[in-house]
């Protein structure tokens, strides 16, 4: 893995995963992005990204999204609490500069982080 890779532990890859934040997760929004998250039981926070083909049809326009949250995310993962979220890309992201973009990001991610996110106190199984 390279140095400015990010990990598969920091990345939210199985479909049940993205399911259980679907229902029981709180919200933050900015201009171009909707962030939904959830306490998690990782040392760490993981990223799940959601841009579909309602944002764009070109995969191309997709793709370039993807790349510059996954990008702005591995450089604030650490100042995170130990969260799950799912980036969901509205559809004005498409004809957005980069630098735009990235700042709205940058206003979300602090949101993010100055939330106190404590976990949900479950039932124990027996």
């Amino acid at each position: 893995m390279g140095l400015y890779s990010l990990p598969r532990t920091a990345r939210l890859l199985k479909a049940g995963d993205f399911a259980a934040l679907r229902g029981k997760s709180k919200r933050i929004s900015v201009r171009h992005f909707l962030a939904e998250f959830s306490p998690n039981e990782q040392p760490t926070c993981r990223l799940g990204q959601a841009v579909s083909r309602r944002v764009s049809k070109r995969a191309v326009d997709r793709n370039r999204i993807k790349r510059l949250v996954r990008e702005s995310y591995r450089h604030v993962r650490s100042e995170l609490p130990c969260v799950d979220i799912l980036m969901i890309a509205r559809s004005s992201a498409v004809d957005t500069a980069s630098a735009d973009l990235r700042e709205d990001l940058a206003n979300l991610w602090k949101k993010l982080a100055a939330l106190k996110v404590t976990p949900g106190t479950g039932t124990m199984r027996g």
